[in-house]
């Protein structure tokens, strides 16, 4: 990695930049040493860029405050890309002074439904009307003065910029209006429509500037890319720019040999909110764990990263806590092995019309695992399509409570003849470095019109 001078404003170039043919400057918050989903979309894509002929140029934050951090991440950023670090006020200083938890966890996307303190009213209110779109919205103003200039200095002409946060977006707006580059929006999650935005406490006010600036944002680039097929519908109809789908993927940079576990260890990594508590999950393994006695003596419930406190007293409720495991937040390779070491592997959404078109990235990462996955979520979920055509496992909706109990207890059966492996198919075209040559495309302006039905832009 070529770091940029942060407070002189020198740069170190690529070595021979003139045998790649496109330059392009990446605009995002998270990057290494960020942890979790977020980061490791556009991390992959800079990775990748260079084989297809585009030197990306990295924007980001000189001091964030990242919920989770991952060291590990640090080592797959490609040696030679320029990265331009510039300093970045947010307010979560101000706001410890009502609850550094609470703050920490709002940050991470743990917002309690029930029993809200007031601490934690009067945050969500502040993150939801006095910060819009978000509480990075004070990086939009010094990043568009510093990037004027370094753009017309260097002769970039393409400028991606990649939300949430989406006051990212009104960076690339305002230097499309400023400088005429092209500029192309990614949306790893939808903007208004993402569920969290009921929680926010939203006065009309904030509702109406949000839906205003998501308007101007959709309608001002020259093309959108989303994660998922529910998300380019939404999109299509709110604005004639073209809408491409790249959907978030695997890579093969882990090749250790993991052996299945000897337990029935049903994983799950990544966050698991409140709102994700699938009571009919833990009625079919409390009901399965007392009709088989072998099968309480195999099970092993190992949740690697944030568990809320309700889905914790829920598995009491159902005495399902004696079976639990805790890692904590580990490492992106810690969660590799344990998902390969896993017999059955989660895969949990909020049961809302909201979350139909999230399709989290830890999803191609289970396919390369090749366990039995069992999701569940809404229905007409993204997620359902691609385990179907991958033959990787079932999508259940949070009805279908005999189906996931039978399932479960199939994923046992399997597991007690040592068959837990799925040869799931055609998972190839999810490889991190297809989708990048995908996006090389749309950078080379090659025509994908019978993808999306519109011209690209």
């Amino acid at each position: 990695m070529v770091a940029a001078d942060a407070g002189l404003g020198r740069y170190i170039k690529p070595k021979n930049p003139e045998t790649l043919k496109k330059r392009v400057l990446i605009i995002s918050y998270y990057w290494p040493p960020a942890g979790g989903p977020g980061v490791q979309r556009w991390l992959k894509f800079v990775k990748y860029l260079g084989d297809y002929g585009v030197e990306p140029v990295v924007y980001v934050p000189e001091n964030p405050h990242y919920p989770v951090t991952d060291e590990s991440f640090e080592k797959e950023v490609p040696s030679g890309i320029t990265v331009i670090k510039r300093p970045v006020w947010e307010p979560y200083a101000m706001a410890s002074v009502f609850s550094g938890k609470k703050t920490r966890e709002i940050s991470s996307g743990m917002i309690t439904v029930k029993k809200q303190s007031p601490a934690e009213r009067i945050l969500l209110w502040i993150r939801g009307n006095l910060f819009i779109p978000d509480a990075r919205k004070f990086w939009v103003k010094p990043s568009v003065l510093y990037l004027t200039g370094y753009l017309n200095k260097e002769g970039i002409d393409t400028i991606i910029t990649t939300g949430p946060p989406h006051s990212v977006h009104l960076i690339g707006m305002k230097l499309k209006k400023k400088n005429g580059v092209r500029w192309i929006a990614d949306f790893r999650d939808p903007w208004t429509s993402i569920s969290y935005h009921e929680k926010l406490k939203l006065s009309s006010f904030a509702r109406k500037k949000h839906e205003q600036l998501e308007h101007r944002v959709l309608n001002g680039a020259d093309r959108l890319l989303v994660t998922s097929f529910t998300t380019a519908e939404e999109f299509r109809k709110k604005t004639i720019v073209p809408v491409s789908v790249i959907t978030n993927g695997y890579d093969l940079t882990f090749t250790e040999n993991i052996p299945p576990d000897p337990t029935f260890t049903i994983a799950h990594i990544g966050s698991l909110l409140t709102e994700r508590n699938p009571v009919i999950l833990w009625e079919s393994l409390a009901e399965l764990v007392s009709e088989h006695r072998d099968f309480a003596d195999n099970l092993v419930l190992k949740f690697a990263g944030t568990v809320s406190p309700e889905i914790h007293r829920t598995l009491k409720n159902y005495g399902l806590d004696r079976f639990l495991e805790l890692p904590g937040y580990v490492s992106h390779e810690e969660a590799l092995r344990l998902q390969r070491s896993a017999r059955l592997l989660l895969l949990l959404e909020i049961d809302s019309k909201e979350t139909r078109g999230i399709i989290p990235g830890k999803l191609f990462e289970y396919l390369v695992a090749r366990r039995p996955i069992l999701a569940i979520g809404p229905e007409g979920w993204d997620v359902a399509k691609i385990i179907a055509e991958t033959g990787a496992g079932i999508a259940l909706t949070y009805t279908a409570k005999d189906a996931v109990k039978k399932r479960i207890f199939k994923s046992y059966e399997k597991f007690l003849w040592n068959k837990s492996t799925v040869p799931a198919s055609g998972i190839q075209k999810y490889s991190r470095k297809n989708l990048t040559a995908k996006l090389a495309a749309l950078l080379h302006d090659v025509d994908d019109r019978q993808e999306n039905g519109h011209e690209p832009g």
